[in-house]
């Protein structure tokens, strides 16, 4: 998953038919959550538009090397376990939020980032191993935020252990079981799926704006874990821009609309197409599954029990194996013993 792809692309090669190339190429069928992020000339991220020629967008240009885009989740779910169905979906969220934590784009409370990492190194090595896993062994391994690192003066060895400690609790689970586990942790993490726009209010103050699954949130400039104001999908009538300047309409009339602004005016459409997409998605969770995704979930399904069986056909044909060791050990010593009782009985005569 951590890989490159190439593509040729003409002239008039859209934004879809490059995203339907790289999803049809890795085998995804869950694209409502992913687009390809590209580096616009003014060095901002942004989204490549599907219904627009991918060299008629902004994109920032190197005479000498390729077009460079990152395939990236641009929107979350609000329950990983209900809602991420493939297994490479799984992986690909796995892979980005893991990523966000190490670099502290996510925070993430040091022992909550131990308890992460102890499940990161079950979906990478599987069960922990006295004989492989020796103490140091994972000195390469990025483990922890450097945040975390530097925060407590603890060896990297202590650290090393401690995640240890947590990755034993894990003998047996799955590696696909241990990424979803580190997920279902990292979805309770304050920043998690959150997009984050500087913006102003109409005093001129500082804000930020968080766009999320769940609708909107106003933070202070200097904490982005606590919202001082949010407007829920459900509670929001209406929101608009025009030029600089974002408006949201409550559901209830009474309350006043609440106005910001953004620095250009492409981020505010950045802004409002981030909403429609996760208002959109929030919309089709209330209600009942396509019968696509009735398949999906039926196929996901009928794999996991397929890698349970083979998982507990192993696991028997490991307990047969074993038991029929100790049998041919406890027959060796009986045999042993036979011999030493009769070569007693030999020399007592």
């Amino acid at each position: 998953m951590d890989s490159e792809l190439e593509f040729a692309i003409q002239p008039n090669t859209t934004g879809k038919q490059l995203f339907d190339q790289v999803v049809k190429t890795i085998a995804l069928r869950e694209i409502w959550f992913f687009g390809l992020q590209y580096t616009d000339s003014k060095d901002f991220p942004c989204w490549l538009k599907l219904n627009k020629k991918v060299l008629g967008q902004d994109i920032k240009k190197n005479s000498s090397q390729p077009l460079t885009f990152k395939f990236r989740a641009r929107f979350f779910p609000e329950e990983v376990s209900e809602e991420l169905i493939q297994e490479i979906t799984q992986k690909l969220f796995f892979l980005q939020v893991k990523e966000s934590i190490l670099t502290d784009e996510v925070y993430c409370p040091p022992e909550t980032c131990v308890l992460l990492a102890s499940y990161a190194m079950q979906a990478k090595h599987g069960d922990f191993n006295e004989e492989i896993h020796r103490s140091g062994s994972l000195a390469n391994e990025r483990l922890l935020p450097k945040r975390v690192m530097e925060q407590f003066q603890l060896s990297s060895e202590e650290w090393e252990k401690r995640v240890v400690n947590w990755w034993k609790e894990h003998r047996g689970m799955l590696k696909e079981e241990a990424m979803l586990e580190y997920l279902k942790i990292a979805q309770d993490l304050e920043m998690y799926g959150v997009n984050y726009f500087d913006i102003r209010n109409k005093k001129g103050t500082e804000l930020y704006l968080g766009v999320d699954a769940l609708g909107l949130n106003i933070y202070d400039k200097q904490d982005k874990l606590t919202p001082k104001i949010g407007f829920p999908w459900s509670e929001i009538r209406n929101i608009s821009f025009n030029d600089k300047k974002f408006v949201i309409k409550p559901m209830e009339k009474k309350s006043p609309d609440f106005i910001f602004y953004a620095p250009r005016l492409r981020i505010n459409r950045r802004i409002l197409s981030l909403c429609m997409g996760n208002h959109e998605l929030y919309m089709r969770r209330r209600k009942s599954d396509s019968i696509e995704v009735q398949q999906m979930k039926a196929q996901a399904q009928e794999e996991k029990l397929a890698r349970l069986q083979e998982r507990e056909r192993i696991q028997a044909e490991i307990d047969r194996r074993k038991q029929a060791e100790q049998e041919r050990e406890a027959m060796r010593r009986k045999v042993e013993d036979l011999e030493r009782n009769a070569a007693d009985a030999r020399r007592g005569e």
